[in-house]
Formats: structure tokens, sequence, C-alpha cells
């Protein structure tokens, strides 16, 4: 915390605090939720010391830090983070109160009749006593539970609030009372009560019990709650809400367990799919290419039937069906792709432009311009380029070159250029090495002038969750079905710039992202040795498939091999496999590119296929993209 705001030293107490003015300033927050009342709260403390009332202001800055923090339920150890962080600094957690503003706190939590702060401040009292005090964690329990299980508080804090007083409670075992019980009693009957009205409510909640182990005794109920949802919204013909519900539907019949019926919902996924194809491509603004990605879906869904359920449901004919629909929206898509393009700039207006480009706009729509901030290489271009500096300053390409490791490690000779009319195979080494390098520079630039300004302004708008990535991930067509929880905590520790977390669990994923859209292609992925055994090809053979251009085009096929396979480029997957990277070679701008490169990819599939032309509203900023990323309105 900064003491510039007043005077290091200066004492403040109950009466002060009585009289700061705290409920005035809280009922100035334009909505609920602690991002709300820290921006009233800080308000009030700037004017109050603007007015000379120095104590006063004190009280309100130490009540608007305690609300700035960030609440993160699933680590008991560290729940709190900084709201936002930067290059040079970060703003308060709760490291930074010192020992008496942590007594300031104790003095008065109880005078506290307001349930988020009071949540608030008896957690960090909880945190932060010595020796622990369990009344504070008493506290934080009792008014984390008394916040409504309703869609407007969920979407402004209770979707983080109400995961934390489980935490607390059963961090106290039998210290907590009945409370765990009371719980899971709340949040069953607000389940119950849940209708097609509330929207995604009742989904939120299932999966609340379903992620902290609640609600056991009534996994039968709750997973026919959630197929009749699902049916209300199939029949009136929302098919999002449909798909989501039946899809939570067929786990929570997996747990009862029952794998039939279980089978039965991620049928009904896949033919949710298969109807919003159908719908698009019979739309005013029909799209092949949207409709496409929908078929892919749907296959991809019914590859997850177990095979003791699949002659029941005809699964491998079904696949063999909409393989064919597949095909042809594929080649009906050709004539929809074009490409956008913007102007070159120094580094200096790119930075700025990045920074505008994501500013103020809601966290779906931040997403999309953070996405799409650089068009990404064009192989040809850049292949161009490198063949025509080569021939006009011919002297550098007429030597050889040698590629060092790190460690000093001969790993790729670049041949001499013959620079003859005909271009032999040592010149397109050559050409291509000379190719790398140039993306080397753009991808520098591009880290530099447009991800990493752009991602600072992110983190500082928007308090998105790992949650929001994996249900992103979910509902991409180019994620596998069964991988989309690795590459949501993957996307989501690159957002919270975690780069050693996300290269790793990363690059596995997108080698397995490779083989599958090959192997759906048609392509040959594996070898057989001389015993006999098949074996899978690595990342380097599957991209130099012929398949592999087809499959994802020659601009991304070549930064997927630069970025990842190519010893002339950072070779970031098969530097990760022997464990040559360090930490610092984890944080280089290659694999922040790497990391916003799948982003991008990830995001825009998804984006493509959720929203046609005539869906282009702006959602609320403090409502998208959740769990569910394709709504809008107040739905995630």
């Amino acid at each position: 915390m900064s003491n510039e705001r007043y005077p290091q030293n200066l004492t403040v107490s109950l009466q002060d605090f009585e009289a700061s003015g705290w409920k005035e300033a809280i009922a100035q927050a334009t909505r609920e939720g602690y991002s709300a009342m820290w921006q009233a709260l800080s308000a009030a403390a700037r004017s109050a010391i603007e007015q000379g009332r120095v104590e006063h202001g004190k009280v309100l800055w130490l009540l608007a830090d305690a609300c700035s923090m960030m609440l993160s339920p699933s680590n008991p150890i560290e729940p709190f983070k900084p709201l936002a962080v930067f290059h040079d600094r970060r703003s308060v957690i709760p490291d930074d109160l010192l020992d008496t503003d942590i007594t300031f706190f104790a003095e008065i939590v109880d005078a506290v009749d307001e349930n988020w702060l009071k949540a608030r401040l008896s957690d960090l009292l909880w945190l932060k006593s010595k020796p622990r005090n369990t009344s504070f964690a008493l506290k934080a329990i009792d008014a984390y539970r008394c916040f409504p299980l309703n869609t407007d508080t969920w979407v402004h804090g209770g979707r983080e609030c109400w995961p934390r007083a489980i935490s607390l409670a059963r961090m106290l075992k039998g210290g907590a009372g009945d409370r765990l019980q009371e719980i899971d009693a709340s949040i069953v009957t607000a389940f119950n009560a849940a209708t097609r009205g509330d929207g995604f409510l009742g989904l939120w909640l299932a999966d609340l019990l379903k992620s902290n182990g609640l609600g056991r005794a009534h996994r039968a109920d709750v997973a026919r709650k959630l197929e009749t949802l699902a049916h209300e919204f199939d029949g009136e013909g929302d098919l999002h809400r449909a798909r989501e519900y039946f899809s939570a539907a067929a786990e929570w019949h997996r747990a009862i367990p029952d794998e039939a019926k279980a089978a039965e919902m991620t049928v009904a996924v896949a033919e949710g799919w298969v109807k919003e194809a159908v719908a698009r491509t019979a739309s005013e603004s029909p799209s092949h290419m949207v409709a496409a990605s929908f078929y892919e879906n749907a296959i991809q869904t019914y590859r997850t039937v177990p095979r003791a359920e699949r002659s029941t449901h005809r699964v491998d004919e079904r696949i063999a069906e909409l393989r064919a629909h597949l095909n042809d929206s594929g080649e009906r898509a050709l004539g929809e792709m074009g490409l956008i393009q913007t102007p070159g700039v120094d580094i200096t207006q790119l930075v700025e432009n990045a920074r505008k480009s994501v500013t103020g706009k809601s966290a779906q729509l931040a997403l999309l311009a953070f996405a799409n901030l650089h068009r990404g290489a064009n192989a040809e271009e850049l292949r161009n380029n490198a063949l025509e500096r080569m021939r006009q300053h011919p002297l550098q390409s007429l030597f050889a070159a040698t590629v060092m490791s790190r460690d000093g490690r001969v790993i790729a000779k670049r041949p001499a250029m013959s620079l003859g009319e005909k271009l032999m195979a040592n010149d397109e080494i050559a050409i291509r090495a000379e190719m790398i390098r140039d993306y080397g520079i753009l991808v520098s630039i591009v880290v530099q002038g447009d991800i990493w300004p752009a991602l600072e302004v992110l983190l500082l708008e928007h308090r998105l969750r790992e949650v929001d990535f994996i249900a992103l991930a979910r509902n991409s067509p180019i994620v596998p079905k069964d991988r989309a929880g690795l590459f949501g905590k993957a996307l989501f520790a690159g957002y919270e710039r975690d780069f050693v977390i996300a290269l790793h669990l990363l690059i596995p994923q997108i080698e397995h992202l490779v083989r599958v859209h090959l192997k759906q292609a048609g392509a040959k992925t594996t070898n057989i040795d001389k015993d006999g055994i098949q074996n899978e090809n690595g990342m380097s053979t599957l991209l130099e498939l012929p398949e592999a251009v087809q499959v994802f085009g020659k601009d991304l096929a070549f930064e997927l091999n630069s970025l990842f396979c190519d010893a002339f480029g950072p070779n970031l997957r098969n530097e990760l496999a022997h464990g040559l990277l360090d930490e610092d070679g984890c944080n280089s701008p290659f694999v922040i590119y790497a990391w916003w490169l799948v982003l991008r990819l990830t995001f825009n599939t998804w984006w493509n296929s959720a929203n046609p032309a005539a869906r282009q509203q702006e959602v609320n900023d403090e409502q998208a993209p959740t769990a569910e990323p394709v709504e809008e309105q107040g739905e995630p």
C-alpha cells in the first residue's frame, strides 16, 4: 500500500470508522460485489483526504484496499491475489497490511453489518491474525453464505465467495459445526428452485456442488433436473444452453453411475451441434465455415460415447454421415475466407494502438481484439522478402552458417546459397533459415508492441478465471474434447503471466491437437519399427506431412513448425522435451507469442462458431466470458 495517501504513522480507531461515512460510500456503488465497492470506497477516500479528513480518508483507503483484492478460492494458502500487476509494481495483497491495520480490522469487524465487507475483513483477519483465531473464519463463512444464490450476485462475486465458504468450513473441520452441511443444503435448495428463466444459474449451482463434492445424496435428482432444463431449452430453440445442460446431465448421470443415461445425454449434446450447423446454413446469412466447425464438434462429441453404448445410438454410422456433411461444408467454406490487414507502424504507436484496442471493452470483445492484435505470419511474404534480400545482398548468403545452442552445441547448419536461376534443395534450406530469422524479429516486435501492453490492460480491467478458459477451450471446435481442461489451464496460466506453467502444459497438448486433426484428415501419423511395434510420430514429423498444409494452412503450419520444431527457430517442443529450457527461456518472447497464438486459435474458432452476423451485440464486462463463454446479456 502506498504511504503517500496518508501519514504512515497515522492511527485510526473504531470512532474514526463510525464517522468515516463508509456506509454512504458503499451505497454509491453502481452494483454489488467487491469491484464496485473498491471503486466507491477509493473515490470516497480521495475526497476525504482532499477535504482534510485524513483519519476518515485512511479508514476508507484501508477498506478499499481490502475490497480490491481478487479472491481465488481454489488456493487455500494464498486465497487473495492483487487486482493489477505491472512490471514494477502491483496493487495490494494481504502481506502489505501492517500489524496496525490488522488490529484496526479486528476492532471494527463486529461493527460492520454489510455482509460483503464483513466477509472480506473476517477472511483477512483469519488469514493474517497470529495466532489464528477460529472466530474470524466462522464470521467469514457466515457472511459469505448470506449472499443470495441468484444470477446477479453470482456473476458479481458469489461464484468465488460460496466456494471460499466451503473451503473455510473444510479447513476448520469439526470446528465449523454443521456449517458445511447447511451450505450443502442451501445450494441444493437453490438448485431445485432454478428455472429456465434463470438461464445458466442451475448449471452454475450444479457445478458448485460437483466441484466441491457436495450434493452426493441428490445425484439422481440433480441429473434429472439438468436433463429437464436441457429439454426445455432445446424445445424453445436455445441450442447453446440446451447443449451445456445436456453435457452437465451426462456428467451427473455418469457419477450415479448410469452409463446408459450418460451416453444418451452425450448423444443429445452432439445432436445439438448438428442442429446448430443446419440452422447456420439455413439462416439469412449462411456460413458453411461456421457449420463445418459445428459438425466437427458433433463428431468429436460422438467419439466420447463409450464403446459399449455405441451400437444403441448408431454412433459409428452417425459419425460417417456427419463426416460427409463436414467435408461438404468445408469445401463450400473456401469461398467465404478473407484476410484483414493493418498498416505497419513504429513500435511506439504500436503499443498505444494495442492498449486502445482492448481498453474499455467487455471481456469477450477485449479478448476478440487481443486475439487479433496481429494477423499472424504470412509464409509466402516471408519467403519472398527473404529471397529478394538474399539476392540483393548476396555476400552473406554465399557462406554457410552454423546455429549453436545456448550450451554450445551445433544444432543446425545453414548451407550456402547458390543464387542460380533454379533453386536447389540446399537453397530451400537457406531460404527457410532466413525466413525463420525474419519471423523471430517479427515475433519480438509483436510481443513487445502488441501482446504485452494489451495483456496488461486485460489484467487490469477484467477478472477472468481458469474456469472461463476451460469453458472457452471446451466450446472451441479446434480443441480435442478430452483436452479442454488442460488447454484451459494452460491458457489461464499464460493470462496470469505464468509462462513456465503455460508452456509445459501447452506443448504436449498442441502436439496432440496436430495429431488428432491430421488423423481426422486421413493422414498416417504412426510408424512401424523393425520389430513390428507401431509408434506415434513426433510433432516435427507430423508437420512435415503433406496433409499438414491442407489441414492447418500454409501460414499456421509454418508458425507451428517454426516455433516448436525447427532448429533454426526457438525449437520449443524439443527444447522442452529434453529439459534444455531454463526459466528465462520459458519466459522468452517466443513462449509468450506461442501462448498467444494458441489463445488466438482457440478463441477465434470459438468466436466464429458462436457469433453469427446477427449476434454482434456487446456483452457486459462483468459477465463474459464466464464458465460458458458464448452467451450474452447477463449470461456466460
